[in-house]
């Protein structure tokens, strides 16, 4: 009868590797660093990402502004920013789905796959460099909101919460898009799907008109849209809810910052380990 040779211990290099979640973050961030490299590799990407605020801002406030009257005594540009900020920045989660795709296109995630490397460590590096786009874009925005007559009119630390909980929310949309990506065949596909759901989603808001402007079944649908409530959480933490207007009768409405934080929690703990069984999968498949 033989005895087993004893296995060889762990080499320090072994030892040291974190695991799990510090794992996870640690490779995504070398991941992130990755991705935001190419800002300077490609800068016309960063160009184009910073316009369309720009113009969305300006767009509204000076073409449809005269048409648009949310009533009440806060100018519509005032009464506008919170939902340009808020369709902004979830349109720019659209950036994590069209570069997985094209990662998957080019072969790229191939490579990855052949590191010692976490599985979520892609998802999660690319998930965070795209906040960085994100951040530029409020920046950007808040400036030419300022320009054309937006104002902050609560504290410093709301109009933190405010920008904080944008770019949560944002962070959160980012996993979903992470997921599309994945399933999907071509960058193409990515952007036609992600505008087929976000639009109708962004516009069939309080973004850009009044609550009060909506009735019937549609009212309801408004009211309970997270995009609707985060972009009420974002007036509230500006101060730009004007007081003549009667408070919202809704739920969501009446607790926004909330019901925009249960939207984050629910989004999260579906699409993140969706998303990283979707890149178990396809990687897989290669």
């Amino acid at each position: 009868m033989t005895t087993p040779a004893p296995s060889s211990p762990p080499s320090p290099l072994e030892q040291a590797r974190p695991n799990g979640v510090v794992r996870a973050l640690t490779d995504g961030w070398v991941v992130a660093k990755r991705n935001l490299i190419k800002i300077k590799r490609v800068p016309e990407v960063l160009v184009f990402v910073l316009i369309s605020p720009i113009m969305f801002v300006l767009l509204f406030a000076f073409v449809f502004g005269g048409a648009i009257d949310p009533g009440g005594e806060v100018a519509y540009r005032e009464f506008l920013i919170a939902g340009i900020f808020a369709q902004t920045v979830v349109f720019g989660a659209t950036f994590t789905g069209a570069g997985l795709a094209e990662d998957m296109q080019k072969g790229i995630i191939d490579r990855f796959r052949s590191l010692p490397m976490s599985p979520a460590a892609v998802l999660v590096g690319r998930t965070t460099s795209d906040v960085v786009y994100n951040v530029l874009s409020l920046i950007i925005m808040a400036l030419t909101g300022l320009l054309v007559g937006w104002r902050i009119r609560e504290g410093v630390l709301d109009a933190i919460l405010g920008f904080g909980l944008l770019l949560l929310f944002a962070y959160a949309v980012s996993w979903v898009m992470a997921w599309v990506g994945l399933m999907v065949p071509s960058v193409e596909v990515i952007n036609n799907a992600s505008f087929i759901v976000i639009m109708p989603l962004t516009f069939v808001s309080n973004a850009f008109v009044p609550l009060e402007s909506f009735s019937g079944f549609l009212r309801t649908l408004v009211e309970w849209n997270p995009v609707s409530a985060l972009t009420q959480a974002s007036r509230e933490l500006f101060g730009n809810i004007d007081p003549s207007i009667p408070a919202p009768e809704a739920w969501p409405q009446q607790n926004a910052e909330l019901y925009t934080l249960i939207w984050v929690a629910i989004i999260l703990l579906v699409f993140v380990p969706l998303s990283v069984r979707q890149y178990r999968l396809s990687a897989g498949k290669a």
